[in-house]
């Protein structure tokens, strides 16, 4: 039987929903330009048609036009010297990210008193004094705004002694209320979870654990080896031994040998986590599973237990790693690591330097406002007046007044 598809004749004897049109008085009667069309659009809206030059622009994509081939070798030759400007270029940008690091690392020094303090005001170790909170609040001005309607109210109703007596007991409790809390509770838990890329890694029985955290730290490597320490300090707990867990990643600064054209500045080429010393019982890093087997002979089953890995935020510190060959990369792998970077780069970058901006939330406000302005700016990029058909100069404002006029 024939392929109706590659029989248009079997197709309009054989199919009677088909409309029979005459095609001498339709040249007679439609120009060539809108025939054209009309048939085109009729292609277009064929499946097999579109699948088909979908395939072929999937070949085209990414293949160079040849035009740089067909040059004169003259001409590739000067192109091969301004390659090579390139990667002087690119040479002098990464000396000039190894001078940022070093000053990065001397002003790191700088903050170190001002996180040290902070780290003893969360965990309790000191009680800021009146000058240390002389700080505007929304909620202290509201409450100053209630206080002063409150007293007017009072003296209005004219009220005893006795009564402004308890009222000034009941101002004093409220002063008091939480004296007996110390510092800020599960500091660092809140500001992990109000991070979405954070939350995501945070079990539940992880939250009881970081209620432990203190402090998180950075402290960036100078010298030949380029990078950053995470520093995790823990209080004495019932999880696991150690009061400090780490993070190390490593950075490279300047033009990959193999790829120098890629650069586009400092980037984490790996990272090293620590071995925690968890308490026996109390490792939330795996879980074990009982699965049953049956013997395929005997028939008899057994039961064995394994040990498997579990969803916990403490596999941040045993990342997987990078291949020394990598070639040797899979895309899964590759997607772990870029994941574990971007985490580490951001820890050290925002988490820690505003920690509690992320703390009360206002610096999520921020982060959001960033995003839409980024997203609206690629918005207006991509549009292209060009290849919109519809677009006109007159009418969208192409040309100032005084150009009309003209």
């Amino acid at each position: 039987m024939a392929d109706p598809e590659s029989n248009p004749t079997t197709v309009e004897e054989t199919d009677p929903d088909v409309e029979e049109v005459d095609e001498e008085e339709e040249e007679d009667d439609v120009p060539p330009n809108q025939t054209a069309l009309g048939l085109t659009s009729q292609l277009m809206q064929n499946p097999q048609v579109l699948a088909a030059l979908q395939s072929r622009m999937d070949g085209i994509v990414g293949t160079p036009s040849g035009y740089i081939q067909s040059l004169p070798k003259s001409v590739k030759r000067r192109i091969k010297a301004l390659k090579k400007l390139q990667f002087d270029s690119s040479k002098i940008e990464g000396d000039f990210y190894k001078e940022v690091h070093e000053l990065e690392c001397k002003y790191a020094t700088k903050y170190i008193p001002l996180f040290e303090k902070r780290s003893k005001v969360v965990t309790g170790g000191v009680e800021p004094t009146d000058d240390d909170c002389d700080w505007p609040s929304d909620e202290e001005k509201e409450d100053e705004k209630v206080a002063q309607l409150s007293d007017e109210v009072k003296n209005k109703a004219k009220i005893g002694d006795a009564e402004k007596a308890d009222s000034e007991d009941k101002e004093k409790k409220e002063d008091n209320e939480g004296a007996d809390v110390k510092g800020i509770p599960s500091f660092w838990l809140t500001v992990f979870k109000n991070v979405d890329m954070l939350s995501e890694m945070i079990q539940d029985h992880d939250e009881p654990i970081l209620n432990h955290l203190q402090d998180v730290k950075v402290k960036f490597l100078s010298g030949e080896e380029m990078g950053f320490t995470l520093e995790f300090q823990f209080e004495s707990n019932k999880f696991f031994n150690n009061t400090l867990l780490t993070k190390t990643y490593t950075m490279r600064s300047e033009p990959d040998e193999a790829d120098p054209f890629s650069f586009e500045g400092p980037e984490i080429i790996k990272c090293k986590g620590c071995e925690i010393d968890w308490v026996k019982g109390q490792n939330v890093t795996v879980k074990t599973v009982k699965k049953k087997q049956k013997h395929k002979g005997r028939g008899t089953t057994r039961t064995i237990t394994k040990t498997i890995q579990n969803d916990s935020f403490f596999n941040f510190f045993s990342p997987p790693q990078v291949p020394e060959d990598e070639s040797e990369m899979d895309e899964d792998l590759e997607a772990l690591l870029a994941a574990d970077f971007e985490i580490g780069h951001f820890i050290r970058e925002r988490i820690v330097p505003r920690a509690v901006l992320y703390f009360t939330g206002e610096a999520l406000e921020n982060d959001d406002d960033f995003d839409e302005e980024e997203e609206e700016g690629e918005e207006e990029g991509e549009y292209d007046e060009d290849a919109d058909p519809d677009y006109n100069p007159q009418t969208a404002g192409g040309k100032p007044e005084e150009c009309k006029q003209q």
